[in-house]
């Protein structure tokens, strides 16, 4: 069982930043691949960067350049650095921990771009 707590949302201006982290217990961090996952209203939740256990990434083309996933294992912590935020990022962004056939979710942080 892996128990995930998302933090670092808020109101931010458009091309301003923000940096999410998820911090996980209960399991060992380390084996988990990991990901961030968002959901606007009215909207499926999508894919926005997964990081696997050995480090490798993958972003949604929409935030490539933008944005950099990154774990410190040691902290049992996975982070989202989003720079140069849009409207369109508006969200509640989610933590995911996947070791198969395991998936678990964080609660969801809200993550608003405006002005």
């Amino acid at each position: 069982q892996v128990q995930l707590v998302e933090s670092g949302g808020g109101l931010v201006q458009p091309g301003g930043s923000l940096r999410l982290s998820c911090a996980a217990s209960g399991s060992i961090f380390i084996i988990y691949s990991m990901g961030w996952y968002r959901q606007a209203p009215g909207k499926q939740r999508e894919l926005v960067a997964v990081i696997s256990s050995n480090s490798r990434t993958t972003y949604a083309d929409s935030v490539k350049g933008r944005f950099t996933i990154s774990r410190d294992n040691a902290k049992s912590t996975m982070y989202l650095q989003m720079n140069s935020l849009k409207p369109e990022d508006t969200a509640v962004y989610y933590c995911n921990a996947k070791l198969t056939p395991n998936d678990y979710w964080g609660q969801g942080t809200q993550v608003t771009v405006s002005s």
